[in-house]
């Protein structure tokens, strides 16, 4: 686990949404008590006496503390229809151009927007506003069908829960996948597991009652270390093949094998992080069958081999 200080400025300015900023400072504030060592270094920046909602908030600095910070984080602006504080579009630029990775939570994109830190490059904010997004900032590929993008440097969220999602993953990417389950128990929210390889796009798994895979899903997460296939998940849901498929598109955004190998990955993440397992033992224990699969597919998801992220995230 990385030890080193990472320092987050979240920028406030007059007119945001006071849940995504509470949010950010909910999970980068504090450490779950089972959590050793340092914590993020936490800063809220702007001018004196904010507005957010319908409280003040006492910022812990100026906005030019978002050029000396390791992560800036953009909460939600209520505002849509009118351009984003010109101060706060310079600082996020000026954050931008001094290494600081960016972050916007819902409609906070707007200001990413409009520092030009999106151009070329996919986003999302929530639904109700994303066809705003595009038609004013026509160099932002608008993705309006997923719960966050990672751009590398550059991320955004969609609305709401979406915002509390992308924040696990930035934890996840910090500091592992154990600790960010642990934020995710300490908030009794489910830690959403990533669903893409290159810019680890999430897409919600509902839990609802009637949902056609609530029951399919939590079988195969008890049953990662066995060979399943998809005619498998097919026998067990009553379905066909076909029709899961379907499904599984309408529920996850992706495919049942890919979600299936999405788990696997995320389970091996978690064994790296907290036994000693060899990756012989690793790959059996999430149904990848040899190390060599197992490295083949973890290398080509998250970058890097099983022995590398092992030696990135144990403490």
């Amino acid at each position: 686990m990385p030890t080193d200080s990472h320092a987050v400025a979240i920028a406030a300015t007059d007119g945001m949404l006071h849940f995504e900023l509470a949010l950010a400072t909910e999970v980068f504030g504090s450490a779950p008590d089972s959590v050793p060592g340092p914590w993020y270094e936490l800063a809220v920046c702007g001018a004196s006496s904010v507005r957010v909602g319908r409280f003040l908030v006492e910022p812990d600095a100026g906005l030019e503390r978002l050029a000396r910070a390791d992560t800036v984080i953009v909460p939600a602006l209520a505002e849509v229809d009118e351009d984003p504080p010109a101060d706060l579009v310079d600082a996020v630029r000026e954050a931008h151009r001094a290494g600081a990775r960016v972050v916007s939570l819902c409609t906070g994109v707007f200001a990413l927007a409009a520092a030009g830190l999106l151009d070329g490059l996919r986003a999302t904010t929530h639904w109700a506003h994303t066809e705003t997004l595009a038609a004013r900032y026509p160099r932002v590929e608008v993705d309006p069908d997923v719960l966050y993008v990672d751009n590398g440097r550059v991320l955004t969220s969609a609305g709401k829960a979406a915002a509390m999602d992308l924040c696990l993953h930035l934890v996840r990417l910090d500091r592992g996948s154990a600790v960010a389950n642990a934020v995710a128990r300490r908030l009794v929210v489910p830690p959403h597991r990533a669903g893409g390889q290159a810019q680890f796009v999430t897409t919600p798994v509902p839990e609802q009652d009637g949902n056609p895979l609530a029951e399919l899903l939590p079988w195969v997460m008890r049953r990662l270390d066995e060979p399943l296939t998809v005619e498998d998940l097919a026998r067990r849901a009553h379905m066909s093949s076909r029709h899961l498929g379907r499904q599984f598109r309408a529920v996850t955004g992706t495919t049942p094998l890919q979600w299936l190998l999405t788990q696997r990955i995320r389970r091996a993440q978690e064994l790296l992080e907290t036994t000693d397992d060899s990756v012989e033992a690793v790959a059996s224990a999430t149904g990848m069958g040899t190390a060599t699969t197992l490295r083949r597919h973890f290398h080509r998801t998250l970058g890097v081999p099983p022995d590398t992220y092992r030696r990135t995230f144990r403490s």
